[in-house]
């Protein structure tokens, strides 16, 4: 009989007398880690020598780390709200500090965007896998514990949001070829999602349900969408087949493909404006797809986000396999997110399953029944950079660094390879501000890879699709150009014919030289096309400071930059009433030192900037 706890403290010694204080800890990506039971262990064996833990996880969650003083007077209370009182990983505060003890181990496989760049342990303890390899990695290490937040019904758990590696160690456990402890702790805001995540209480070795070990999820705001964005979202959406099926991911460009989808089924003749209008002469791309979406898709997508929840409810997402609409691995989003998934009824929750990311993230194993679903597949992915051979840059920097990891974005690259009629798709805005100076995110070549040239489908940037499945190097080239910055093909063409990739005669179209942002802004009614999709947890005033702040951010603090925009500020010393309300929320109203001064100074010029 399953005994149900109520102090982590016994969970820990439980875990540590079966074990005998040699602790494999496996911690499941993102939102599913138990944090009082991995806390308890951490606890134990920072106390205790003798006791060897080593954790094996991925995207650790934890609020990003706050610059200056006007990044915390912006984010703290927006962090508050939505991210208040989820509790932090004692292993992660240690490893931020440097003060992890050496018989404490921590390997993750994929981090926080950025959250470990500058930190050498995590750096050097990173194992690089594929998420479907991730679950291989753990075995071999050993793992004997797994820990894990659950939604509880009367007798039954559901895995929720991380049914992804842990099924799939059940049935190698239920193979015999690994034995580990299953430990729950409940969690009343977690959605019960039923399907394959729905699990017996014989499933677990301990639960822990408690009152005092209750918590809110973690919810990282939304951010805004902006035009260069929608753009991309756009063009995929022209690349999506009435009952084809669909792999999106979080972030601002998912929620911009899941708006524009559901601009293409609601309001038509909006969409086919938008499309037409950002559609270019001589660019090479699939047919474009604007009709409406009868038969509707199915989604194979190992991560569950919330526009699968829009697109759902937009009778879009409708086409059934083995009784679901969906299939995903793991969800993490928005407070609002998980409050929605808990709020639906139980016939539209049933067609949600979560399953093993072996199921999701590869064809291996009823191959010739995914083959029959996942028909016309969009995989649909981001990249940093993109090579102009073909390339993907998605997961670290030609110094070794990892900025994220590679997750499942090659598994969906192989499987769009693999699959009839299925396209593999990497978005990414042609540029970036960098300390302040415009880059193009389209380069000639870079000293890291994520996915290999010869994988390379389909790039979409704001300016364009372009196709180079099976073509030669220099059409790839040449298409690729196409949807660069107006502002880097010359330097880009003079690269590859410098290499010889390129002939040295070909000419860029004078119809591709308008690549810049303001042909998207002007293509791209902001009525159509809102910052915010679908909703967001800044207030309005925080979302009228967004944009200012994010010009002030990309000035990289360049001296010229700042003047100007203060200039703005000094220009009409009386604030409006809009602008008192953000310098108020800014607590800048009356400031009284000097760095408060320029504070207020600079975000009056920001807004009068951006207005």
């Amino acid at each position: 009989m399953t005994p149900y706890l109520t102090d982590p403290e016994e969970i820990a010694d439980r875990i540590i007398a079966h074990t005998g204080g040699r602790i494999v800890l496996g911690l499941p990506l993102g939102l599913g880690k138990s944090p009082h039971v991995a806390n308890a262990l951490f606890d134990r064996a920072r106390g205790d020598p003798s006791i060897r833990l080593v954790i094996f996880t991925a995207l650790t969650l934890e609020p990003p780390a706050l610059g200056s003083d006007l990044e915390r007077r912006f984010l703290e209370p927006v962090f508050a709200r939505t991210m208040g009182g989820y509790p932090e990983f004692a292993y992660a505060a240690a490893q931020r500090a440097g003060d992890l003890p050496p018989n404490i181990e921590v390997n993750e496989f994929f981090f926080q965007a950025g959250s470990r760049l500058t930190n050498a342990v995590a750096q050097r303890s990173y194992i690089s896998a594929n998420y479907t390899h991730a679950v291989r990695c753990l075995l071999d290490q050993g793992v004997n514990v797994i820990a894990q937040i659950v939604a509880r019904r009367e007798d039954r758990f559901s895995l929720s949001c991380n049914s992804d590696m842990t099924l799939d160690l059940l049935r190698h456990r239920e193979a015999g070829k690994a034995d580990f402890l299953l430990v729950g702790q409940v969690n009343d805001e977690l959605p019960f999602m039923p399907g394959p995540a729905d699990l017996p209480a014989d499933a677990f070795a301990m639960i822990l349900d408690s009152a005092e070990t209750r918590f809110p999820l973690f919810g990282p705001p939304k951010q805004p969408v902006s035009p260069a964005q929608h753009a991309i979202g756009v063009h995929v959406a022209s690349l999506v087949a009435d009952g084809g099926s669909l792999q999106i991911g979080i972030g601002e460009i998912g929620d911009a493909v899941a708006h524009s989808l559901i601009l293409r089924q609601h309001q038509p003749d909006r969409f086919r404006s938008a499309i037409d209008t950002l559609l270019v002469a001589g660019q090479v791309r699939p047919p474009v797809e604007m009709g409406a979406f009868e038969h509707g898709l199915y989604a194979p997508t190992e991560m569950l986000v919330d526009g699968f929840v829009e697109l759902i409810r937009a009778d879009i997402v409708k086409r059934e396999v083995d009784g679901a609409v969906l299939h995903g691995g793991f969800f993490v989003g928005p407070r609002a997110f998980y409050a929605a998934l808990r709020d639906m009824d139980e016939a539209t929750r049933g067609l949600i399953h979560m399953r093993e990311i072996s199921w999701v993230n590869a064809l291996y194993g009823d191959e010739a029944a995914k083959r029959a679903a996942r028909v016309d597949a969009r995989f649909v992915n981001s990249a940093m950079m993109v090579t102009l051979l073909g390339a993907t840059v998605s997961d670290g920097l030609e110094d070794g660094r990892v900025v994220s990891g590679v997750g499942g974005q090659y598994n969906f690259v192989a499987q769009a390879m693999e699959l009839d009629g299925a396209r593999s798709i990497i978005t990414l805005p042609a540029t970036r501000l960098h300390d302040g100076s415009l880059q193009s995110n389209i380069v000639w070549s870079y000293g890291h890879e994520t996915i290999p040239r010869h994988l390379r489908d389909v790039v979409v940037t704001e300016y364009g699709v372009a196709d180079l499945r099976g073509m030669s190097d220099e059409r790839v080239i040449q298409r690729l150009i196409a949807v660069a910055d107006s502002r880097f093909q010359d330097e880009l063409l003079e690269a590859a014919q410098s290499a010889g990739k390129i002939g040295a005669d070909w000419r860029i179209p004078q119809e591709w030289r308008s690549n810049l942002p303001q042909r998207i802004t002007d293509a791209l009614p902001r009525y159509d096309f809102p910052a915010y999709p679908f909703g967001t947890d800044f207030t309005p005033v925080e979302q009228r400071l967004v944009p200012a702040l994010q010009h002030l951010s990309e000035t990289g603090g360049r001296p010229g930059a700042l003047a100007a925009i203060a200039a703005r500020g000094l220009a009409r010393p009386t604030p409006t009433r809009e602008e008192e309300e953000a310098l108020e929320r800014l607590d800048l109203q009356s400031p009284s030192g000097l760095r408060s001064r320029t504070y207020r100074t600079l975000v009056l010029g920001a807004l009068r900037s951006v207005e």
